[in-house]
């Protein structure tokens, strides 16, 4: 692990330790980490649209909407390649709540959970969607974090070789 010292003027340093504490972390470095993670996952996902990724999708929705739950699982279903599982609830008499786990191509996922945001009856939709690359490990290939060590394998070789296993 390498140690980075930087230096902030004093308003920035404040604001950053009081991110630090509203957020829990224990330290510093923890969350500047993340905020890194974050911001270079995102470069890597505007830099390689068609990359690998892993991404929840979460939305309310009224179950009264005609026909709206049913749409929802027709298009899960029409998407299978993308959908890993996904977990619903009922809040109350009308709302759900769903949780989709998606694998796919980022371009793709995140079509796919527009799509269904945009469904009418569907509230407060959300996707985060995770960077991946393809990291060749002990005769087969896994997905990892985009940022993490030793997935520094070339990013248009990870993205051809999420390509060829569509």
């Amino acid at each position: 692990m390498k140690r980075l010292t930087m230096s902030l003027d004093d308003d920035l340093a404040d604001a950053f330790d009081a991110l630090v504490r509203e957020r829990g972390y224990e330290n510093r470095s923890e969350a500047f980490r993340d905020l890194l993670r974050a911001d270079l996952g995102e470069q890597r996902r505007r830099a390689l649209p068609d990359g690998p990724c892993i991404a929840t999708l979460s939305y309310l929705y009224d179950h009264h909407q005609r026909q709206l739950a049913l749409r929802l699982t027709d298009m899960q279903h029409e998407h299978h390649e993308l959908t890993i599982a996904t977990t619903h609830a009922h809040l109350d008499h009308d709302r759900c709540v769903e949780v989709v786990i998606l694998k796919g191509r980022s371009n793709e996922v995140q079509a796919f959970a527009q799509s269904v945001i945009a469904q009418p009856g569907v509230s407060h939709g959300k996707v985060h969607l995770v960077p991946m690359a393809v990291h060749h490990h002990h005769g087969h290939d896994h997905l990892v974090p985009a940022h993490h060590h030793g997935a520094g394998d070339n990013p248009a070789a990870g993205s051809a070789a999420a390509a060829d296993k569509g």
